[in-house]
């Protein structure tokens, strides 16, 4: 499923961005495409090993350290090495509105794979006593999170689509990381998590920093 959602998302990406013309050089195209997928692979990998608790074991530690994690990681450090290389080159043109819906379906496909999984990747619920509450696996009724997820990025895929080429250039992009930041902020209360600090997790604290972020950018723009 992951490498299905990286597949499908990835070539509805090129499609889109054929279809609505691509302002960059090619020099610039690879640089930002570099800088998104660096910055995505660190934040994926750093935000998937502090949202657990590290194994003692080393042939389990090794695992984690391979497999851990994190779509607000991933999302939050491709937008920051996007940027970087963005500011390195001068370049001041949006350049994440076409990978909105890409975006979506690909989050969509990866969390069927989190479903399936059940209770062994550590995205599940917690027990609930919930009429829909399902057993994931380990004999537990939970809340199936994952199911969730692939409504709430369906359904806010189809606003966005109605949004898209009525909004300034890359505001479509910062409102589909706000409405997605703010529901893993939200939803991430109904998973079991290693809370750091006010009982938050640090996927749950990213959240809250990129939301911060957003909308210091949404003033700066509206000042503008």
């Amino acid at each position: 499923c992951e490498l299905l959602a990286y597949t499908l998302g990835f070539r509805w990406f090129l499609r889109r961005r054929a279809r609505r013309g691509d302002v960059l050089s090619d020099t610039t195209r690879l640089w930002v495409l570099l800088g998104a997928a660096t910055g995505g692979l660190v934040g994926t990998r750093a935000l998937g090993l502090l949202s657990a608790p590290l194994p003692a074991d080393p042939l389990q530690l090794s695992y984690a350290l391979l497999t851990s994690k994190s779509i607000v990681g991933g999302l939050l450090g491709g937008w920051v090495g996007v940027e970087l290389a963005k500011l390195a080159l001068g370049e001041r043109r949006s350049t994440g509105d076409a990978l909105v819906l890409p975006l979506c379906l690909a989050i969509a496909i990866g969390r069927v794979g989190c479903f399936l999984s059940g209770v062994t990747d550590g995205t599940h619920g917690l027990p609930s006593d919930l009429p829909w509450a399902m057993d994931l696996g380990d004999g537990v009724p939970r809340h199936p999170t994952a199911l969730y997820e692939i409504g709430a990025v369906g359904l806010g895929g189809l606003g966005l689509a109605r949004l898209e080429g009525r909004l300034p250039e890359g505001l479509l992009f910062r409102v589909f990381m706000a409405a997605y930041l703010t529901f893993r902020l939200l939803i991430d209360m109904l998973k079991p998590g290693l809370a750091l600090w006010g009982g938050w997790t640090a996927i749950q604290l990213c959240c809250g920093a990129g939301l911060g972020v957003l909308g210091a950018l949404e003033l700066r723009r509206r000042w503008a």
